[in-house]
């Protein structure tokens, strides 16, 4: 393993602008990596799969940690900073968001592979929030599920910073700023 794996973890709830900083990040020339979870919906909806959360939550959740877990084990390999849209412990916050029971042994992952002890929270936002295909939750959910990310990151240990509504510019400035401090 690498010594110098700096994974750091962009979270909160849908539609709050993560993936589009994550593309700013890396128009910048930072590594970033996917989130898990749009990956796996494609997928399923391309194979006519069940493994969907509107579907079959219980195979959504397990692949959806399978996936993340990997993820992080596969960088850990190649060392360096990577920015991950969501890691491990949103699997579990997804969990508790749906009441479903995950063993003791996604806890003990989630605590066995960890992230830098500052984890970055977008806020809800409603002016950019939007549904697609793969995200079907109305707005009202997404504020449930950046509070239960919140609530999930800090049992885990990690420290939170929220970063402020802003261009996508200027919020990858402002968390560049705060990774260099």
């Amino acid at each position: 393993m690498s010594t110098n794996y700096l994974p750091v973890i962009l979270s909160g709830g849908p539609g709050s602008g993560k993936t589009t900083l994550l593309n700013e990040l890396a128009r910048r020339g930072y590594a970033c990596v996917a989130e898990a979870a749009r990956e796996i919906i494609r997928e399923q909806i391309a194979t006519q799969g069940d493994a969907l959360p509107w579907k079959n939550r219980r195979r959504y959740t397990a692949i959806m940690l399978k996936r993340t877990i990997a993820d992080f084990d596969r960088y850990r390999e190649q060392g360096g900073l990577f920015f991950f849209d969501r890691g491990i412990p949103d699997t579990l916050a997804y969990a508790r968001l749906i009441r479903l029971y995950l063993d003791k042994h996604s806890r003990h992952e989630a605590l066995a592979r960890r992230y830098v002890p500052t984890v970055f929270l977008l806020p809800p936002w409603k002016s950019i929030y939007t549904k697609d295909t793969e995200r079907r939750q109305n707005f009202t959910m997404a504020v449930r599920t950046f509070c239960i990310m919140d609530k999930t990151y800090r049992e885990l240990g990690y420290r939170i910073i929220v970063l402020p509504k802003d261009d996508p510019a200027g919020r990858a400035d402002r968390l560049l700023q705060w990774i260099r401090e």
